[in-house]
């Protein structure tokens, strides 16, 4: 099983996330449940290559 770090935080009664990858593309969920659920959901969109130009993270070796 794959896994996939993810930022989140609650605001007021919804809790906010992006997924650690693609911090410019954030989801929400009225539970973390939920949460989790739309992170999976927007993960899949976003590593399939379906939408353009999405911004991505990645580490550069500089030594």
């Amino acid at each position: 099983m794959d896994t996939v770090r993810f930022i989140y935080w609650q605001d007021n009664n919804m809790w906010l996330g992006h997924l650690e990858e693609y911090p410019d593309y954030m989801t929400q969920g009225e539970t973390l449940d939920e949460l989790k659920e739309n992170l999976k959901d927007l993960f899949k969109d976003l590593s399939s290559d379906t939408i353009p130009s999405v911004r991505r993270v990645a580490k550069l070796e500089v030594a």
